[in-house]
């Protein structure tokens, strides 16, 4: 029966050490190559904390599901901040477009419990409202009212 691990690693950046080795080196896989094929497989998330699961099968082969980021982690990226506001709503660290929130939105809409592609867009602006990001100078909660009462079409994927 195969044994499933699930760790947080830096995009294209994991190591052999914690939390990564220690958790897999018991399963008797090479080491090297699980964190090789992980950092390939999250290369496009430099940096980025992505969630990874390593599946060892019985025959010392294993597989490798590679998550998405964090929202939070995503809207970071895209603002070039090192963390979120500690004061909501009074203190802004960043901002934001419309089309980078909708980006956002398609990277994560297939993790999220969005029916369509409006609520995802919604739900990443509920995080930008939390971390103190505004949104083409808008506070984000504007925004979402705007999506709501229609006057601001989102395209449907």
């Amino acid at each position: 029966m195969p044994q499933v691990v699930e760790v947080l690693v830096p995009g294209g950046k994991a190591t052999p050490g914690p939390p990564l080795g220690p958790a897999i080196g018991p399963l008797g896989l090479n080491v090297k190559a699980v964190v090789d094929a992980i950092n390939e497989a999250t290369k496009d998330f430099d940096g980025l904390p992505v969630p990874v699961k390593v599946i060892a099968n019985e025959d010392r082969t294993f597989d490798i599901e590679v998550g998405v980021p964090p929202v939070s982690a995503l809207i970071k990226k895209e603002i070039g901040a090192e963390k979120g506001s500690k004061a909501t709503n009074r203190e802004f660290v960043g901002d934001l477009t419309l089309d980078q929130v909708i980006k956002i939105a398609r990277i994560k809409r297939k993790q999220m419990l969005a029916y369509s592609m409006k609520s995802a867009v919604l739900e990443v602006l509920g995080t930008a409202v939390s971390m103190g990001v505004t949104v083409e100078g808008k506070h984000p909660k504007d925004f979402q009212q705007e999506i709501r009462e229609g006057k601001i079409e989102i395209p449907e994927e």
